[in-house]
Parts: C-alpha cells; structure tokens; sequence
C-alpha cells in the first residue's frame, strides 16, 4: 500500500473504501476472533499487502504479541511502532491495550482518504457530491480512531460497522483534547456509546472546526 501512497495511484474512490474496508476486518480479526488477542503495533501502508484485486493481507508481524482476553493491558519495555503512526500510549509510561491499533488504523485511513481518485477530488476540483458522503464517513471515523484516550476509541469490529453504513457515526470528539487542555466531560459516555455502535447523544458544548476533507463538522468538548 505505501507504493500505492508514493505513486500517488489513480483508484476509484470505491475500491479505496474496499482497501480501508477490508484492513479494518483484518485487523478486527487479528483483536477479536483469535483465541488469544494479537496486538500488531506497526499498523502503517508499508504493513500492509496489496495482492492483484487490492484485496488487503496485513503482513510483518514481528513486532505482534499475543495478549490473553482476560488481561485489560500489556506492559512493554520498551517503545514499539512507527512515528506517526504509533499511538501516544507506545511512547509513554501508560497502559497498552488493542487499541493502539486502532490509532495507528486511524492514522492509516487518512492517507488513504488522501490518495487516488479522493486526493484529486480534494485537491483539484473539491470533492464531488456523490463522494462527498463517502469522504465524509471515512474521515468521521478516522477522527474516532486517532482519540487521545484509548477508551475513547472504537472497537475494530465497530470500525468496520461505521465504514460499511451499519451504525451510525457520532459526531466526533476533539483527539487533540490532551494537548489544548480541553475537559472533554462526556468523554467516557460518548466512547461507550462508539465501541458498542450506538448513536450518540446530543452535546451541551460544542465547538466548530474547519475541515479540508468535508463541511465544518462540530467537535464535542
């Protein structure tokens, strides 16, 4: 996928959501339908094969450990993951879960939001109305998975849900949260509501944010 990335490929706009798709249900497999969970912890386009149909395999899993159900967290000894894509927990003295992961997925479908057919979209023309909901989807869901708290961020198996229209996408909250010393009070309540794919409630505070890949959406702090 990295060359795909470099290349700047022209893939329509739906075989790229077939490649974000079909890495998300790779991924949830490897946390999820396992016997024992498997963490990956380098989730990035290099990680990830293309074969002939696009169809997505993730590979290199020297860095993957197994993690027993009844754990809720690993301590590691040292840092893992690649920069850029490696949650903040990897880098910090803080609990490791699954859902670093789900970050570095995150990070992952925005530059596949940026790349083909949907780069060009954006970046020349604008975003055409039949993929603007498209568009719109996958960066919602991506701004969920890039969440500065794990807890906040969703399952993978929900991921999937959220790409493929099953569930509806809250309105995401503000990932940078931690850094701009925002008291995101609903936090928890919001991210119960994500991991089990339920709708969230109405916000008491809002604030908008501008955005290159879709209307302003409103961030919940």
């Amino acid at each position: 996928m990295a060359r795909l990335f470099l290349e700047n490929s022209m893939l329509e706009s739906e075989k790229l959501r077939e490649i974000a798709v079909g890495t998300a249900k790779a991924i949830a497999y490897l946390h999820e339908e396992c016997q024992q969970r498997i963490i990956h912890y380098d989730i990035k386009p290099g990680n990830i094969l293309l074969d002939s149909k696009f169809t997505p395999k993730v590979a290199d899993i020297g860095l993957a450990k197994l993690c027993n159900r009844d754990n809720t967290h690993i301590t590691l000894t040292g840092g893992r993951g690649t920069p850029g894509y490696a949650a903040p927990e990897l880098w910090m003295p803080l609990p490791i879960t699954h859902k670093c992961d789900v970050y570095s997925y995150g990070m992952l479908l925005f530059e596949i939001v940026e790349s083909g057919e949907m780069g060009d979209l954006m970046a020349v023309y604008g975003i055409e109305e039949k993929n603007r909901s498209k568009v719109d989807k996958m960066v919602k869901v991506a701004l969920w998975c890039v969440q500065h708290s794990p807890e906040a961020r969703p399952l993978m198996s929900v991921v999937v849900k959220m790409l493929e229209g099953a569930v509806d996408i809250p309105t995401p909250l503000n990932p940078f949260q931690y850094f701009t010393g925002v008291s995101c009070s609903g936090l928890l309540a919001c991210s119960t509501e994500v991991a089990t794919g339920f709708k969230s409630g109405s916000s008491q505070n809002t604030i908008e944010k501008e955005s290159t890949y879709m209307q302003p959406f409103h961030v919940e702090v």
